[in-house]
């Protein structure tokens, strides 16, 4: 497992950007190089579904293969350098108070909904709804979605290879916190997910809070 629990000393008073991301919306950002990224779990066992890309060149994206490699882990925390396709960190994870967030369950569809839960959740909103529609709004489209990464969702690898959508470990007020090392857009779903743990069957509202590189140490 990665490093769970370092903590952080910024304030909220020092940030530059502050919202607050309903439960089932997206959130699409510029984060600069240099610049903090804090995730807050408000409620606790909430997944943040997230993409990041170059925000100088879309076409440089988050690459969940070339993160494993480069870290040798299917978990993300303190220190795991957030690769692009092309092989270039976008991100390092700075601080943690929760740890173990998941690469590999991908985002909910309308499609793997009816799977997996029966024909009926065929219509249910889903976190790659909530994708589109802010790429599309950034003038990108469906081609642009690529394979996201699950702040707050817990989805170990068994021994034999099995993915397994599992209890969340987190709880209200856990964070994350990434430093950019380039210029990023992050595209966030904060998933709707109604029918199995990642959310803990009742999807809550989670807050971005940004700071410039010198701000919030006081």
């Amino acid at each position: 497992m990665v490093t769970r629990y370092l903590e952080s000393p910024r304030k909220e008073a020092d940030a530059v950007h502050i919202e607050i991301v309903k439960a089932g919306t997206g959130w699409m950002y510029p984060v600069r190089k240099g610049q903090i990224l804090r995730i807050v779990d408000i409620n606790g066992n909430q997944a943040v579904d997230t993409i990041f890309y170059n925000a100088d060149n879309t076409a440089e994206r988050y690459s969940v293969q070339q993160t494993v490699q480069h870290q040798r882990n299917a978990l993300v925390g303190v220190g795991t350098d957030l690769m692009s396709s092309e092989d270039r960190v976008m991100l390092t994870v700075v601080a943690d108070t929760c740890g173990d967030h998941d690469t590999l369950g991908s985002a909910c569809s309308c499609e793997s909904n009816m799977i997996r839960y029966g024909f009926g959740h065929r219509y249910q909103h889903a976190c790659r709804e909530s994708f589109l529609a802010r790429l599309l709004a950034h003038g990108m489209d469906k081609r642009d979605q690529v394979n996201n990464l699950n702040f707050f969702m817990y989805v170990p690898l068994d021994e034999r290879g099995n993915l397994n959508f599992a209890d969340g470990i987190s709880s209200p007020g856990k964070y994350i916190e990434l430093e950019a090392k380039m210029n990023v857009l992050v595209l966030v779903s904060n998933c709707p997910q109604l029918n199995n743990p990642c959310n803990g069957y009742d999807p809550t509202p989670v807050k971005m809070i940004v700071w410039d590189p010198e701000g919030g140490c006081r």
